[in-house]
């Protein structure tokens, strides 16, 4: 065979990328409006939360999605691809449809945790098929195929969902997720065939201990997971006192070290260095594969800064940027697509005039600033940004009205949709997934004459300077346009780090451990949905809020991401032999 030829790809390929179009949709129709439906008031349809508890959703369940992987992608390289795929759908339909009618923060996150369960046994057992799917000629370019596939339904799904939301309500976007799952049983029972994998034994037993081999045994387990959940719970209010969380941390750690130290002398005693050998409470702490952690580790920096699109980005165009530039922009271009895509609910907006006039009739919002502020994030809620002296002055007038409050209030509705809409966040969100859709087969074929890790390290960059640019939207005249072009930015440095972070494990990844090694590779998601989740609503709170400094928070956040550059530029020169080692074998083991 030429060896310049591609190897033409399989059914199983086509047919993992449509179930990936539908998945998705139904995922990013949800979540690129999930920041705005958790804090949007219950009296709107919303959960009506705050950004400490939108912090703790967006972070906690998201990282048990992506750590479900590691066991799902194990279990599916034992008992197949197709059974793995069918308790997928089966979960996240049910889920997402009911997920909508949830009304308090532990039942939505219940809720919410059964979908991260089907999409944890989804991922790697989609991303495997790719990977089975594919060789070393084609490897490149079938991730950057499913890449695109990736987008094609995380564009559909924001542009689809705030339609949905204006003209039905929001459990209507959980019903429409619920029914783009159903949609995958189709290819699933009738298309879909299961790849060839090698023969896997042992049960739950065994994926423990091939998850040692890789991550660690159970004696850093039990020093990670605590000090996790620690991490967690001073985050909710669980653990209230930072001084008590530090003395717990300090005791957790001292505790196992003093722990190694018992351990390493009665090794030493019993003639036995061997962890492996002996029972694991007389186990060291130790990592499995060091070089491919360490990967991880810092891929979670990557990804903490990546997420920020989904979990702080919308909420701060809503509360600090105006896009009113962007709305006339698109009646240039088509007014058709105007009309259809930043339409504003009339009579949504007019009852909830009507609520938030009846509720601050005795205020005088000239001297109530933070009155005065909630009034303006509410109708933002509904993608409506008034100016405050229009707002004081016509609630003034709504307080005055008496039997004709309503008809005031639909006059306010009309003559605010008409001169103030603006474009829903997700909506604005789904240039990143356009930008994807058409330009990810010509960077992938573009990049891969490169090698990964340099790759990634510019696509990270990238990302940071896309953060800084739109944090620079805030309060300016083009506010909607920034955010574009940082969204355009942004959606380069996707496409030039998130396939190729991929494609490096798939290369090493070995044979009969594909999707379990793909699983491990959904630890840095876990781990980066953790932190930015918990980091989001910290400092949008702290910083955007309290102090009014929304740009400060994305200059932090950018700087995040230029310290993950410098420590991918430090395993490049430091680690990456270890990777190439692994790589070098699983090739001599092919070729065998």
């Amino acid at each position: 065979m030429n060896k310049n030829s591609i190897t033409p790809f399989p059914a199983a390929f086509y047919v993992a990328n449509t179930m990936e179009i539908f998945e998705r949709l139904a995922w990013y129709g949800m979540y690129t409006l999930l920041a705005s439906y958790i804090m949007t008031p219950s009296a709107q349809g919303g959960l009506g939360l705050g950004n400490s508890e939108r912090g703790l959703i967006m972070g906690i369940v998201p990282f048990f999605l992506y750590l479900f992987p590691v066991v799902s992608g194990a279990l599916a390289d034992r008992f197949g691809y197709r059974k793995m795929f069918m308790l997928s759908f089966v979960l996240m339909a049910p889920s997402y449809y009911f997920l909508g009618y949830a009304e308090s923060l532990t039942s939505f996150i219940g809720i919410f945790m059964l979908i991260a369960l089907g999409a944890g046994i989804f991922k790697p057992v989609v991303i495997a098929t790719i990977s089975r799917s594919t060789d070393n000629s084609n490897r490149g370019l079938g991730f950057g195929i499913f890449y695109m596939m990736v987008n094609i339904g995380g564009f559909l799904g924001p542009l689809l969902a705030p339609i949905i939301q204006k003209n039905y309500g929001w459990e209507w976007v959980f019903t429409f997720a619920a029914l783009w799952i159903s949609v995958n049983f189709i290819p699933l029972l009738l298309f879909y065939k299961e790849p060839k994998r090698h023969a896997k034994t042992g049960g739950m037993k065994q994926v423990f201990k091939e998850m040692q081999e890789v991550l660690g045994n159970t004696r850093l387990a039990l020093l990670v997971v605590p000090l996790l959940i620690l991490l967690v719970s001073f985050y909710a209010g669980i653990v209230q006192s930072g001084q008590v969380t530090s003395l717990i941390a300090v005791a957790l750690i001292t505790l196992s070290i003093f722990w190694d130290l018992w351990a390493t002398k009665a090794s030493r005693q019993n003639n036995n260095t061997s962890n492996t050998q002996i029972p694991w409470y007389k186990q060291t702490m130790q990592v499995g594969n060091k070089a491919f952690m360490v990967y991880l580790l810092i891929l979670t920096g990557f990804w903490v800064v990546y997420l920020q699109i989904f979990i702080t980005l919308p909420v701060f165009i809503r509360d600090f940027v105006d896009t009113s530039d962007l709305v006339r922009l698109l009646y240039r271009l088509s007014p058709w697509l105007h009309d259809m895509l930043t339409t504003v609910n009339i009579d949504s907006l007019t009852s909830e005039i009507v609520r938030l006039s009846t509720n601050f009739t005795h205020i005088d919002l000239n001297k109530n600033a933070i009155s005065l502020k909630e009034i303006s994030a509410t109708l933002a809620s509904l993608d409506v940004r008034v100016p405050n002296n229009e707002l004081v002055h016509a609630f003034a007038v709504l307080a005055q009205s008496g039997d004709q409050l309503g008809q005031n209030s639909t006059e306010f509705a009309i003559k605010w949709s008409e001169n103030y809409r603006q474009i829903n966040p997700a909506t604005i969100l789904s240039i990143d997934f356009l930008m994807i859709i058409l330009f990810q087969i010509v960077i992938s074929r573009f990049i891969q004459r490169y090698k990964a890790l340099p790759t990634l390290i510019a696509g990270t960059a990238i990302l940071s300077i896309a953060m800084f640019v739109g944090g620079l939207a805030s309060g300016v005249v083009f506010g909607g346009l920034m955010i574009a072009v940082s969204i355009v930015i942004f959606a380069v440095g996707e496409m030039t780090a998130s396939p190729k972070s991929q494609e490096y494990v798939a290369s090493f990844a070995p044979p009969d451990k594909a999707a379990m090694f793909m699983g491990y590779y959904f630890v840095s998601m876990a781990l980066g949905n953790l932190f930015g989740g918990l980091l989001s609503g910290w400092l949008y709170q702290s910083l955007a809020v309290d102090l009014s400094n929304p740009l400060l928070m994305w200059f932090i956040i950018a700087l995040l991401g230029f310290l993950t550059c410098i420590a991918l530029y430090i395993f490049n020169r430091t680690l990456v032999n270890d990777i190439e080692k692994q790589q070098d074998f699983q090739s001599a083991q092919s070729n065998e």
